[in-house]
């Protein structure tokens, strides 16, 4: 038995869990920040990290208590070396730092999309490689391909404005508040998407055939508040039909662009398993058309419960635990990096199943 302490702190969620091999939740605290930085529309990153440092301690010994365990029961730790907001990330690391060198324990950095990738392990059957992984919230928009187990491969990004991002600044557009997925999703159950077409397009990026791009949407959608004089709803007050279908365009217009580019990949790249995540992936529509688009591949799909697609330490233990099996220790070396990258060399189409004959 191995019981991995896993710390995340990459953005506005303080978090601790006990992991017990790589694939059995213990424990998974969580301290949200939501109420904090909701009257500014979006996290604050001063304030995230000062939040961080008051409530790092509290987390962690709740993850412990709730375990039942002690730090001295503890094999290794894990915790979330970037990407995301530096001065959380410091917190995070540093703690975990400093709990494995007087504990006298392993520690292992982990990247936070891989994090969130590893958040399917424990209630889907065991992932068969290559896999094709989309992480998708409000930092990060990417499609990756994994031909092995931890060997990454970077296909296709944002160029600019993340989803989760786009669905945030749309819901502060509209009137609906922070975080707007949420928002968004709601209100979109009550519209119809076809009595508010924005007028956009899909850009077609012929140098990097799976890249997204959100900015062009939002700005479509600024533009149909503006020529339709919509009113953004006030706090307390119910929003009007027009905006309910409105955000039930914008979210089908997000949930196909994303489809779309994992289509494409997966036909390119003849994955073996497709993995959904992020906090996006909570998303019922991007869900269910995603489901559909993987039946109709004849390929499973993977994705995380509620609970596990939003930033989490559970997720960060899992993914730390292969490497500490394998007797890494990154020790008083590591250090938090805000736009760490997770990627390998190049990796050609087509060439999946063979990898791994």
């Amino acid at each position: 038995m191995k019981l991995v302490l896993g710390i995340e702190s990459s953005c506005d969620e303080t978090a601790a869990a006990v992991v017990e091999d790589g694939t059995k939740i213990l424990s998974n605290c969580i301290a949200s920040q939501i109420e904090i930085h909701r009257p500014f529309g979006g996290v604050v990153p001063e304030l995230a990290s000062r939040e961080h440092l008051a409530r790092i301690t509290i987390v962690v010994n709740r993850a412990l208590e709730e375990a039942g365990l002690s730090l001295s029961d503890i094999d290794g730790y894990a915790v979330t070396s970037g990407p995301g907001l530096i001065g959380s990330l410091l917190v995070g690391v540093c703690y975990a730092k400093s709990l494995a060198y007087v504990n006298a324990k392993p520690i292992v950095g982990v990247n936070h999309l891989e994090g969130h990738i590893y958040s399917v392990v424990f209630e889907n059957p065991p992932i068969e490689y290559p896999a094709l992984a989309m992480v998708v919230s409000g930092g990060h928009t990417s499609i990756y391909y994994i031909p092995v187990e931890r060997r990454y491969e970077l296909l296709g990004h944002t160029r600019d404005d993340a989803a989760g991002e786009a669905f945030d600044k749309t819901a502060k557009l509209l009137g609906l508040g922070y975080p707007g997925g949420p928002a968004i999703e709601r209100l979109a159950c009550r519209g119809k998407a076809e009595r508010a077409t924005l007028v956009y397009s899909i850009p077609q990026i012929t140098d990097a055939r799976y890249d997204f791009s959100f900015s062009g949407l939002k700005t479509a959608v600024l533009r149909y508040v503006s020529e339709h004089g919509l009113r953004p709803a006030a706090e307390a007050e119910e929003p009007s039909d027009e905006i309910c279908d409105l955000a039930a365009s914008f979210q089908q217009a997000v949930v196909r662009t994303l489809v779309s580019r994992m289509v494409k990949a997966a036909r390119d790249y003849r994955p073996r398993t497709l993995i959904l995540t992020g906090g996006v992936a909570c998303n019922k529509m991007l869900r269910q058309t995603m489901l559909e688009a993987a039946t109709k591949l004849g390929l499973p799909l993977y994705y995380p419960s509620p609970k596990l697609t939003t930033d989490n330490a559970a997720m960060i233990a899992a993914a730390g635990y292969g490497r500490l099996l394998c007797q890494e220790d990154d020790a008083m070396t590591l250090t938090a990096s805000a736009s760490l990258k997770l990627h390998t060399k190049s990796v050609s189409p087509g060439k999946g199943r063979f990898k791994l004959a």
